[in-house]
Parts: structure tokens; sequence; C-alpha cells
């Protein structure tokens, strides 16, 4: 997933056939489709399945237009802004649908990141560390940095009653379970889970307020707390739990799932075209 654009001359129209089993038929699994490519057909799928409905895909979101987003909230939100070129760009993009008054809005934003190879080194055989004498690496921090991508597709969001925020971890440093690894030489090495200087789930689940993960929370949640009402925009937090790679197919199928989710919610915005035809798919 990290770092893989082999197939980029791929595209929906070359595969899209048959749903699922066309898209990732023989074509499709010669490649290893990272997260924005995904995306894209994605895209492709809810065009084939909801003809009646304009969607597009896009790389990034300006700072311009997050701030404008805001102001239609609150005239008094979006008012800072020092670099004008200033934009998000989540690694699979945005997907968007044009509803009945002819504005765009996101079905489904995506992104993926990889952080922790202990699994592919012990395997391998390579001990790590300043003095490399050490089987596992201190996690690192890097991955906090998605926290910004998420805050900011929030406000670009705020009015909405869905965020389909998607984010797919992958490697050792998002664990679910405890696994023993056998090095080259037969020494077997337990990786925890629940290690502190392992784990890094933690410090991501401030995005979907600890809710559970590998959980669709597309929709938002409404709480309630001392007579005052909030709505939560929670992102979707994927992991595979076992350090390995995500397959193109599984991330096609939860990217999906989560925009014909946010098609439900924004459905009554969606009325006239989906009228035509016969209603929502």
């Amino acid at each position: 997933m990290a770092g893989k654009g082999q197939s980029s001359r791929l595209t929906a129209q070359h595969i899209l056939s048959e749903g699922v089993t066309g898209i990732f038929g023989e074509i499709a699994k010669r490649h290893d489709l990272n997260v924005f490519e995904v995306s894209k057909l994605v895209t492709g799928q809810l065009e084939s399945e909801y003809p009646q409905l304009e969607f597009r895909h896009r790389k990034k979101v300006t700072k311009v237009e997050i701030n404008e987003a805001l102001q239609r909230v609150d005239p008094e939100l979006g008012q800072t802004l020092f670099v004008p070129s200033a934009s998000v760009i989540p690694d699979g993009g945005l997907i968007e649908v044009k509803d009945d008054d002819g504005d765009w809005r996101v079905v489904a934003i995506s992104e993926a990141k990889y952080q922790g190879k202990d699994l592919q080194n012990i395997r391998a055989g390579i001990l790590v560390g300043k003095k490399k004498d050490q089987d596992l690496m201190a996690a690192g921090n890097a991955i906090e940095r998605s926290h910004k991508n998420i805050a900011e597709m929030a406000n670009f969001m705020l009015s909405e009653s869905h965020f389909p925020y998607v984010l797919f971890l992958e490697g050792t440093n998002f664990l679910t379970q405890t696994l023993t690894v056998a090095r080259p030489d037969g020494r077997t090495v337990i990786l925890n889970h629940d290690s502190g200087m392992l784990n890094r789930l933690d410090r991501l689940t401030a995005a979907n307020f600890g809710q559970p993960i590998n959980m669709n929370l597309c929709e938002n949640k409404v709480v309630a707390s001392n007579g005052n009402t909030f709505m939560l925009q929670s992102a979707s937090i994927f992991t595979q739990g076992d350090g390995e790679e995500w397959d193109s197919e599984e991330m096609f199928t939860i990217l999906l799932d989560v925009a014909k989710t946010s098609l439900r919610v924004l459905a009554s915005d969606l009325f006239n075209q989906l009228s035509v035809v016969g209603g929502e798919q």
C-alpha cells in the first residue's frame, strides 16, 4: 500500500464490469493498488451504480475552500489564512457527488498510513537500533500528523451530518493482537499489541472519540450532555491488526460502503436526481 504507484495507468473503465469481482479480476490483481487508485475505482463503481448522479474525484481541498465552508456556518469562523496557496491533500483524495442544487458534497475521503516494519525485519533476521542489536524499533510519532488532515476535513464538513473520513493503517505500530514471530535462526520474538513502545493506535482514537475501530462511523453521532446536544464527526479507523499489508479489494469494499452511507445521509438532497430513474439503488 505504501508508495506503490506502478498501476496508475489503470482506469475504472478498464476493469469495471461485474462489481467487485470485475474490478479485482486478473488485470487488477497483477498490480498492488495504492489508496489513491482504489479511491478512483470506487468513484467509477459509484458512477456505474448511480448513473443518474454526477461524481468527481479530486486530490486536494484548498484552505480557501475550507475557510469559505466555515464562514457559511458562522461568519466569525474561517478568518485566518497566512498562505493563500495552502491545501489539504489526503492520500486517497476525495470523492464528491453533485446535489440537486448543483453543489459538490463529499461522500468519501481516504488516507493510508504505514508505520512499523518489525514484522518484516524479524522475518528477515534484521536487527535494529543504534547498535543493531534490537529486535524491535521504538515507534515514532509521524502518524500523529494524520490528526491535522482529519481536523481540516472536519472543518470543511462542519455543516454536514456525515463525516466519511477513512483511515487505513498497516504496520506493527497498529497491532490489535499479540504476535509471535520466528527469526530465520529459529528464535522467536513476541510483539505485544499492548506495548507502549510499539503501539500507536491510542494516539489516533482521539479522532473517533474512542469508538471501536474497524467500523464504518460515517454517519455523525448525536450525543447530549448537560442539556446541550453535540454532533460528533468521527474518523473511521481501520487496521489489519496483525502488521500485514492491506489488500486492495478490502480497501475498495470498505471505502465503497462508506461512500454509500454518505449517499443515504444525503438522499434528501439528491432526491430529484435519484427519482428520475425510480429511486436510490
